[in-house]
């Protein structure tokens, strides 16, 4: 399927999508917008390059479980999604050789940072229901939040704003027996915020050994002591088993899309984890011109999963701190803003291995076996980080920014003997990546940017290990250079708005994961990248009578990503395009509002094909999907509102492929699984009652 820019233009036109709501200025039911600005503009506090959020408005186009597909709606940003515990993040194409997991960006949650020593990065351990924002930092630009090369992803809970009490229940049900129950309850005054929510999911899944079970509880709790300090404590606590069908072949796929992979099924396979993440922060008001905030965090997360090729037990906790300093001063005239600061994470992991004899399990699925591995991994970072912001007229000011990192590796293999243990140690040297920004913006014109920084990526333990096991000291981390310049608008009393960023980035030491087994990987520098592109994004508000409005909007990404010089043993992919980046995506929609309390929502994704061998020998197939949602929302008294909504995915029950592995290869004479299937026609119903105490 052919794509052009004309093609885009002309569908944002026929497609239909919803939107929440409009708020009413008497109620804390509807906060939503509100919410959403003020995240933007305590992120706008360091970074003067624009970062793309998305909150509670672009939240209600979908499902309750159905992240990945808002986080879709950002230009640049692609989910890939096997199952609701399989997902994969990748920026700019940034992130696309991994396999599984998300890895190559920061992850944040309310500023603490939850990526794992090894650089993976787990969105599916946070509940979309008890999040007000999502923030996209797309490349390296940050210095801040590290220098990354996919960039960072800031996810921020729901903080009330006005000072009140109120409970809060969201009652979700669906297609393959869905069940989602999310309770708030919520308190605030002058002094004292405290937010606890409680969440319950099940669904039996669209596939075969597809059941996924979770309970997640987060408190949110923040007590302003006076005018200069202020103390917060955050706790989120995630319980879930998730079976795993597995990704299938060309032949299944297109036979069945529902099945499960034969080994996993007759293994049963599953995972089950326990993550907590216990954060204590704390700000501080030395004058106007200086303020800090230091946080201290632990995480454990408890990882068991039965595999057909063999049963995981693993365990990590992780502990650190981030603390940041804002401040400004006068320069001759200019009022100089800067920020620095420091992060320091560290981990412990632990992991045994055991064969699984399910094939003498007589149907019962997984039996384990003997312990064949044995290791334990300490993992360390550091970021030090500081940047400067400086305005030369009220119109055009620069930001510039650094960022020095350090990691370190320990792996210790408790299972090898003599000559047959594998410890090692890795240290990889301080690494330091400048950014540069300049901007322009005029009040009520367009706002121009050009960016250029240097980011990295650490390889991950595995990826450091040779196919004997030893740690490789060849092995080095990836760096690359962005180019950017952007552009914002808005036009006709503020009702339409337009961004567009056009990026290059130069990437050397490519890391590429090579297959040697069923379940091993090893990593190598194997040559050059070249991610270019266009990113751009609009949206409208259009009034059509005092109570109906129109908000139809667009989402382009144009991916031309490509090896500049890649060389693996015989084969020379150089030239050609990165294998799991799709060429062209799109999202449009309608938000529609009618009456005030009724609004319908259609959403419509294009995903072009994608290469998913280096060879580019094969491809998926393009896809189109549809989503739509209608709802009513009333306040009912002061004090009550009651929402109703209904959900219908993939509407024209299309069969596509949510999510592709690429590369893959085939043992024993099986075909190569390069697919995971998308859900097929589903649907959910909603409904919300709030009550204020």
């Amino acid at each position: 399927m052919k794509f052009s820019l004309s093609v885009v233009l002309a569908m944002s036109v026929f497609t239909a999508s919803i939107a929440q709501i409009p708020p009413k200025k008497d109620s804390i039911t509807q906060l939503d917008e509100v919410i959403l600005i003020d995240q933007r503009r305590s992120l706008s506090k360091t970074l003067t390059i624009p970062d793309k959020t998305i909150g509670e408005k672009e939240f209600k186009n979908y499902s309750p479980i159905d992240m990945v597909s808002a986080i879709n709606q950002i230009s640049g940003v692609y989910a890939l999604s096997g199952a609701l515990n399989t997902n994969r993040i990748t920026i700019r194409g940034v992130g696309a050789r991994t396999l599984y997991g998300t890895n190559k960006l920061r992850l944040y949650y309310n500023n603490i940072p939850v990526t794992n020593g090894a650089g993976f990065s787990t969105i599916e351990s946070f509940d979309l229901e008890n999040l007000s924002a999502i923030a996209v930092i797309k490349g390296p630009k940050s210095t801040s939040f590290g220098t990354n090369l996919g960039g960072a992803i800031l996810l921020q809970t729901n903080p009330a704003l006005e000072n009140g009490s109120y409970i809060n229940n969201n009652l979700t049900l669906g297609s393959y027996e869905l069940f989602k129950n999310n309770l708030l309850v919520s308190h605030k005054d002058d002094q004292l915020l405290v937010r606890l929510q409680y969440g319950h999911l099940k669904t039996n899944g669209y596939r075969e050994n597809n059941r996924f079970k979770s309970d997640n509880l987060l408190l949110d709790l923040r007590y302003q002591i006076d005018e200069k300090n202020q103390i917060s404590l955050l706790f989120n606590q995630v319980d879930y088993t998730a079976q795993i069908p597995s990704s299938l072949g060309e032949t299944a796929f297109k036979e069945n899309p529902r099945q499960a992979a034969f080994t996993w099924k007759a293994a049963q396979g599953f995972e089950a984890n326990k993550y907590s993440l216990i954060g204590l922060s704390y700000s501080h008001k030395f004058s106007e011109k200086i303020q800090n905030t230091t946080s201290l965090f632990y995480s454990y997360l408890d990882h068991y999963e039965p595999r057909p090729f063999g049963i995981l037990d693993e365990y990590t906790h992780g502990y650190g701190f981030r603390t940041n300093f804002l401040g400004s001063f006068d320069l001759n005239g200019l009022a100089m803003k800067y920020s620095f600061g420091a992060e320091l994470s560290r981990d412990q992991y632990n992991g045994r291995e055991f064969t699984n004899r399910y094939r003498e399990n007589n149907g019962q699925g997984s039996l384990k076996g003997d312990l064949f591995s044995k290791n334990k991994e300490f993992r360390r970072q550091l970021n030090t980080f500081g940047s400067l912001d400086i305005p030369f007229t009220d119109a055009f000011s620069a930001q510039l920014g650094i960022n020095l990192n350090h990691t370190y590796y320990d792996y210790r293999d408790l299972f090898g003997q003599g000559e047959n243990n594998k410890s090692a140690k890795r240290e990889f040297n301080d690494i330091l990546m400048p950014s540069a920004t300049l901007r322009y913006a005029e009040k009520n014109a367009p706002s121009f940017y050009f960016n250029i920084s240097k980011g990295f990526s650490n390889p991950s333990v595995e990826e450091t290990l040779t196919p004997a096991g030893v740690i490789n000291p060849d092995i080095d981390q990836e760096t690359g250079v962005n180019y950017e310049i952007g552009s914002e608008l808005s036009l006709l009393d503020k009702k339409l708005h337009m961004s567009m960023a056009i990026y290059r980035m130069d990437i050397k030491g490519l890391l590429v994961a090579q297959r040697v087994d069923e379940d091993q990987y090893v990593g190598k520098n194997a040559g050059k990248t070249k991610h270019q592109g266009l990113e751009f994004e609009a949206s409208y508000q259009l009034p059509i009578a005092a109570t109906a409005s129109l908000n139809p909007f667009i989402s382009y990404s144009f991916s031309d990503h490509s090896f500049v010089d890649f060389i693996d043993g015989d084969n020379d992919y150089s030239g050609n395009p990165i294998s799991g980046v799709p060429k062209h995506r799109l999202t449009t929609g309608l938000r529609a509002t009618f009456l005030k309390n009724l609004y319908w929502n259609t959403v419509h994704q294009y995903v072009g094909a994608m290469p998913m061998t280096d060879a580019n020998t094969l491809s998926s197939d393009s896809f189109n999907v549809f989503n739509s949602k209608i709802g009513y929302q009333k306040q009912w008294s002061k004090k009550l509102s009651v929402g109703l909504s209904l959900g219908l995915n993939n509407v024209f029950d299309v069969d596509y492929a949510q999510s592709v592995l690429i590369n893959t290869t085939g043992f024993g004479g099986a075909e190569p699984r390069y697919y995971y299937p998308g859900n097929g026609r589903n649907f959910y119903s909603g409904l919300q009652i709030r009550y204020l105490l």
